[in-house]
């Protein structure tokens, strides 16, 4: 009676199907038909070329042990858990984004299918599964996901470039500072020659003012790298936890105010050089990181874990005695010689007074074009003025009295106004250290300047330096009111 029982309920499952085969047959989904017991009873055409397997070879026989055997990565995927078949036991329409079929081959590929109940009679007796190959959906999916994934990694970096390329446009000027014929200063071009065309690291040393930044950039004009970017970095301007965050990049939601992933300037120098400017500044936690990029190339961002590799260019620069800082702990000793591998050491100006003459005509040409005036030379007491002095804020202590200067003159020949007293002239001419003399004339322009430190009338801008370097200095060197 049983098998009776089950031809009825088959023949009723084959008449639900037969009666729409043509359309069943034409349709590009593939179409299995089930009984009860989850035996094929009906298999269309799009099915069989989907799978590999003819409708001869399945019907009457379980499905699932030919199609759902395994899950994706090959993990045994039981037939009580067959979405097929619960639909059978349930009677709930099961719409599935996620499983594969294996064909007759032995390969897989990715399925959308609908499982849906077959009732007579208020009874469920059957389900019908119409599936669909989304291989290349998947494919063109996945494609599509590489290229806005790409569009991404482009547009953040030409966000970071931007950005970096504004603060440099911004940044104020500086002038040429590769000005000079006096012994020192030749000697020191032709070691610039000499190393610039080497991937050697290079440590610039001198005072502030000296053009040390200047420097770098020659150094990166001159080398195989200089159609590559030249990032800088002043290490100065940050606070310890920024100033990795600076380097290395971070990762979204990395530390508080870290809305969105951001790249590094080490990411940003790859090919090309990056240019660590007051390299005495960083903390002894960011000089590891730095001491590990340094031997390795490599780097994780902040808050990441993904190892990023660069080919980049080291050039760093202080006006501190990095030695003294490590015999006083203050900086790494391994990093230090990983640093000190072509030192190059700029004259203070005072060193160079013979240079005034043709750093002034360089300048003047500049500020001629920047204040648009007609300068056309500084007359002789006013050289003889300035080679008098002893300037402790070397060439970039120049450049803003020559401004100033030339912002006052009424005609094409510059008349040096400005008294340089007895405290400016004294100020190097003890024997103190150099931290003494910076302090002191520090102090000196800031009081010129009532204690204001940003802003037209503010002493950052008479030294030529940022605020936050200023403050910076100030800290170091316990500079108050």
């Amino acid at each position: 009676m049983k098998d009776n029982h089950n031809k009825d309920i088959n023949h009723s499952i084959k008449a639900y199907l037969a009666d729409s085969n043509l359309l069943l047959n034409a349709m590009g989904e593939g179409i299995y038909g089930f009984d009860i017991e989850g035996n094929a009873v009906f298999i269309n055409p799009a099915a069989e070329r989907m799978t590999g397997w003819k409708s001869e070879e399945l019907l009457g026989k379980n499905i699932h042990q030919y199609h759902h055997h395994s899950h994706a990565n090959g993990d045994h995927y039981p037939s009580e858990e067959c979405n097929i078949y619960n639909s059978m036991r349930d009677g709930v329409e099961r719409k599935i984004t996620d499983e594969v079929f294996w064909r007759k081959d032995g390969t897989s590929f990715p399925v959308e299918y609908t499982s849906t109940p077959v009732y007579k009679d208020n009874v469920i007796v059957g389900a019908v599964a119409v599936f669909r190959d989304v291989s290349q959906q998947r494919l063109a999916d996945n494609n599509l996901r590489d290229a806005l994934k790409k569009v991404q990694e482009l547009t953040e970096q030409l966000q970071a470039e931007n950005t970096y390329l504004q603060s440099e446009i911004n940044e104020a000027w500086q002038g040429s500072g590769l000005e000079g014929n006096s012994t020192k200063f030749t000697a020191m071009l032709a070691q610039i020659k000499l190393v610039a065309q080497t991937d050697s690291t290079v440590l610039i040393l001198g005072e502030n003012g000296t053009g040390k930044e200047v420097v770098a950039r020659n150094l990166h004009q001159l080398s195989a790298r200089s159609n590559k970017p030249l990032v800088k970095v002043n290490c100065a301007a940050f606070t310890a936890n920024l100033l990795e965050s600076e380097l290395f990049g971070h990762e979204k939601g990395a530390f508080t105010g870290a809305i969105e992933r951001r790249k590094g300037r080490f990411e940003l120098a790859d090919k090309g050089t990056l240019f660590l400017d007051e390299i005495g500044e960083l903390s002894l936690e960011a000089q590891s990181r730095l001491l590990r990029v340094l031997q390795e190339r490599e780097f994780e961002r902040v808050g990441g874990s993904k190892t990023i590799a660069v080919d980049l260019r080291i050039i760093v620069a202080t006006n501190r005695d990095l030695f003294a800082m490590v015999e006083q702990g203050q900086f790494r000793m391994d990093l230090y010689y990983r640093l000190n591998v072509f030192p190059i050491n700029i004259p203070a100006l005072r060193d160079r007074i013979e240079d005034i003459p043709l750093l002034c005509s360089s300048i003047l040409k500049q500020l001629n074009a920047k204040l648009n005036k007609s300068i056309t030379h500084i007359n002789k007491r006013s050289l003889a003025k300035l080679t008098q002095y002893h300037w402790p804020g070397n060439i970039r202590e120049l450049q803003n009295i020559l401004e100033r200067e030339v912002i006052l003159a009424q005609s094409s020949t510059l008349n040096i106004q400005q008294k340089f007293t007895k405290s400016h002239a004294a100020i190097p001419s003890i024997n103190k250290p150099l931290a003494e003399i910076e302090k002191a004339y520090i102090t000196e322009v800031l009081t010129d300047c009532q204690w204001i430190i940003g802003g037209n009338r503010g002493a950052a801008k008479v030294l030529g330096l940022p605020d936050s370097t200023l403050r910076s200095r100030m800290k170091k060197l316990n500079i108050s009111r």
